[in-house]
């Protein structure tokens, strides 16, 4: 059938009243008698030449024909109700679907959300943290901000920022350690990532002793044990900056050691949409601003 014969008020009659099987409910939601529903119906029917409807004694039933035409209608209504609520004020709002390391997203991105959100109003974030093991293509991600060299298979990567590590603990714990060889006397908190405290020590020029801390798989948990006092972290120092100031943690030593950065990927066979390519430009920016 031509497009512009398409019979727009009789396909509304007929999928209100399939989805509540009543002409007068039907014609309550579209704010018109029962016979003016059931008249579009009718003529509906006749201008394809089937019936969508059985009448029953004390009700509807779809006919098969009906059956086919109706997932039809309620998609292309549904998507129709939806693009139009995703443009207001003039502008087409597009939904967002980011990926974050847990440790980047409470310690730089979630302070700065306000400014996105007035930087980039047509943009409805969608935030999912993750340890840094992602699935970008099976969680529906357009993009994820992960930490480590920049080698996905796959991606695209950017870099976003260095994040070197340092030792972080309570400034109580802190008062104990005369040099880096007294770690060796306190538990030392691990990540998943198991070379990462031997070359934090080599930098520093002392030997790593057996590390048998506990082991977590986010420095969020990991800093989160460190400030009750379980023990060292060794964590991104940049991500904890509100804790340093605070007084909550210290940093008892200048060394640190540069195991990777943040870096914001996507799939490269994911095509840049309006709102990926805004989120990176104001990333980018943010980033410069520091």
């Amino acid at each position: 059938m031509d497009r512009a014969q398409l019979p727009l008020n009789a396909l509304r009659a007929f999928e209100a009243a399939a989805r509540h099987l009543s002409f007068t409910r039907a014609g309550l939601e579209l704010c018109v008698s029962q016979g003016a529903v059931s008249q579009q119906v009718a003529q509906l029917e006749a201008r394809i030449g089937a019936p969508l409807f059985r009448r029953l004694p004390r009700g509807l039933a779809l006919t098969d024909e009906g059956l086919a035409l109706l997932p039809v209608l309620a998609d292309a209504f549904d998507r129709v109700g939806g693009t139009l609520e995703r443009i207001e004020g003039g502008r087409l709002h597009e939904v967002l679907t980011l990926g974050v390391v847990g440790t980047f997203a409470g310690g730089w991105l979630l302070p700065r959300l306000a400014d996105f959100a007035r930087a980039c109003p047509h943009v409805d974030l969608r935030l999912m943290t993750n340890n840094n093991r992602v699935d970008l293509a099976g969680e529906g991600l357009d993009l994820a901000i992960r930490f480590g060299e920049g080698a996905w298979h796959g991606t695209h990567a950017q870099p976003i920022l260095r994040a070197p590590l340092a030792p972080l603990c309570t400034p109580a714990l802190a008062a104990r350690l005369a040099d880096p060889a007294a770690l060796a006397r306190e538990p030392l908190l691990r990540s998943y990532r198991a070379d990462e405290w031997p070359r934090w020590f080599a930098a520093a020029g002392a030997p790593c002793p057996p590390l048998r801390g506990p082991m977590f798989d986010t420095s969020l948990l990991m800093v989160e044990a460190a400030r009750a006092g379980l023990g060292i972290a060794l964590a991104p120092v940049a991500m904890f900056a509100a804790d340093l100031q605070a007084g909550r943690l210290v940093q008892p030593f200048h060394e640190s050691v540069d195991v990777g950065g943040y870096w914001l990927t996507r799939l490269l066979s994911r095509p840049d949409s309006p709102a990926m390519a805004a989120f990176r430009a104001w990333l980018a920016d943010a980033v410069l601003q520091g």
